[in-house]
């Protein structure tokens, strides 16, 4: 009873601690904006590849991701300016695509039109660094130190890692539900409002690529300030 208590308490822990970051109700719009030229059937093919490829980046950067960025030498804030960088550049295309071809319809050639395609534009930018950015990996980084560095024994190695798996899971299940069902959403908007939604989308994921790219930038620019305070004085 004790161990099932500890894992809900560390499952709910890194649920608590990634579903704010990801959200994947409000990466709903952006999904659909960025998927706008796909037949519903490749949409939700898309959602079911994203949920696979989110489950296993975070959990690979929960476990791994910390050895990997100190053995490439790396740190969070480059993490957050390269990632950022990334989503800004998506945003910017996204925003300067023609209205013609936004609102392409389903019935029309798609610019992914198999599988092989599908699978890569579903990593990139659909996986990362839309769904999972440098937010989520810098997240799932320190909640694998937290986890591996609680408890002894039993808890260390058994009941930490499965919490945090399964709470990985959980909002990888959570990612495909919400974009599997975005269709809903573009039905009910109509062609203008569909146009309208995403290009407020794009703007909007256009702000959150310069805002990751700041934090990056802010959080380097105090390590700077912070190693070199006596040259300063």
């Amino acid at each position: 009873m004790q161990l099932l208590s500890l894992f809900m308490t560390k499952f709910l822990f890194v649920m608590a601690a990634l579903l704010p970051i990801m959200n994947p109700p409000g990466l709903v719009p952006i999904f659909i904006s960025m998927t706008a030229r796909n037949t519903p059937q490749q949409r939700r093919f898309l959602a079911r590849r994203i949920a696979l490829y989110c489950a296993l980046l975070l959990v690979g950067s929960m476990y791994v991701g910390g050895y990997v960025l100190s053995f490439f030498g790396v740190s969070l804030p480059v993490v957050q300016m390269s990632g950022g960088l990334l989503i800004t550049f998506a945003a910017w295309r996204m925003l300067n695509d023609t209205p013609a071809e936004s609102s392409q319809t389903s019935a029309e050639p798609t610019r992914a039109d198999n599988s092989a395609e599908l699978k890569q534009r579903a990593f990139y930018p659909l996986t990362f660094p839309l769904t999972v950015g440098p937010g989520s990996i810098s997240v799932a980084i320190t909640i694998g130190a937290t986890l591996t560095g609680s408890g002894k024994g039993i808890v260390r190695y058994a009941v930490a890692p499965l919490a945090g798996s399964a709470a990985v899971l959980a909002s990888s299940v959570l990612v495909y539900l919400c974009y599997a069902h975005a269709d809903k959403l573009l039905r009910y908007l109509g062609p203008t409002g569909s146009i309208v939604f995403l290009r407020l989308s794009a703007f909007i994921l256009l702000c959150l690529g310069v805002q990751i790219m700041w934090d990056g930038f802010g959080e380097l620019a105090s390590q700077w300030l912070h190693e070199n305070a006596a040259l300063l004085h």
